[in-house]
């Protein structure tokens, strides 16, 4: 079985493989995943694991899981099952390189925009020639409403609302307003130009906001919230299977 770890930065995020079956998936904070992890150990007989942290994890904490999994810890060294032509590969994130491979295992032979909603938006293309190009990267949902409060004076921080107002008739309905639909109006956007490029396209949403997005987006799209860690073990089996 294999472990998949997940450094977001919000949450950890743990799953167990068998093959390529989701058998179960947890989150924790940086300060109980050690004993959640040595919890899933006792549990599963994991062979083989990888984490992806595009957040610090304490030095401390990640010898500790070596020590309780054979693991690989991915980067831009590690084998991929697409060819990268991404201009700086040192900088590209390992969640981003996860997805991209979800895209290769899951939709092969397909142009595949990959949306990512959480802390950041990302945008990344893998073409049918099973090559990553590159994609674009935008402020988050929650990020957006930090924002919007924190630049300004008198602007209040608000929480996402479910129902985005049709007109901003108050200052937080025009702060909903202005941000959920500027959102959608742009991930919008952003699959049209894909589309004007490349008429045979799949678009696969996932991340923290896929639920809230799959739910106003017009676009039709595959909202699968566990891409990243399919994503990761595809890479994984990659490695082992070398």
């Amino acid at each position: 079985m294999n472990l998949v770890i997940d450094i977001g930065n919000t949450l950890i995020k743990v799953a167990v493989f068998e093959k390529e079956f989701l058998l179960f998936k947890d989150q924790f904070q940086q300060d109980t995943v050690l004993s959640g992890i040595r919890s899933i150990t006792e549990q599963y007989e994991i062979k083989h694991g990888i984490i992806s942290h595009v957040a610090a994890l304490d030095s401390n904490i990640m010898n500790k899981i070596k020590d309780l999994v054979n693991l690989i810890v991915l980067n831009h060294d590690t084998r991929i099952p697409f060819s990268n032509n991404y201009l700086t590969p040192k900088t590209l994130g390992v969640d981003r390189l996860a997805l991209v491979a979800a895209a290769s295992k899951q939709f092969p032979k397909q142009n595949t925009l990959i949306i990512d909603a959480g802390s950041c938006i990302t945008f990344d293309f893998l073409n049918e020639f099973n090559s990553y190009t590159g994609g674009a990267i935008s402020p988050g949902i929650e990020m957006r409403y930090k924002a919007v409060n924190h630049f300004t004076s008198n602007l209040p921080l608000l929480k996402r609302t479910e129902r985005i107002p049709s007109v901003g008739d108050s200052t937080e309905n025009a702060i909903h307003q202005g941000i959920l639909n500027g959102v959608i109006l742009e991930i919008e956007g952003v699959i049209s130009q894909y589309l004007a490029k490349n008429q045979k396209l799949t678009v696969v949403l996932t991340g923290g906001d896929t639920i809230f997005l799959a739910k106003n987006l017009k676009s039709s799209i595959f909202a699968t919230p566990n891409f990243l860690l399919e994503g990761l073990n595809s890479i994984l089996i990659h490695n082992i299977d070398e």
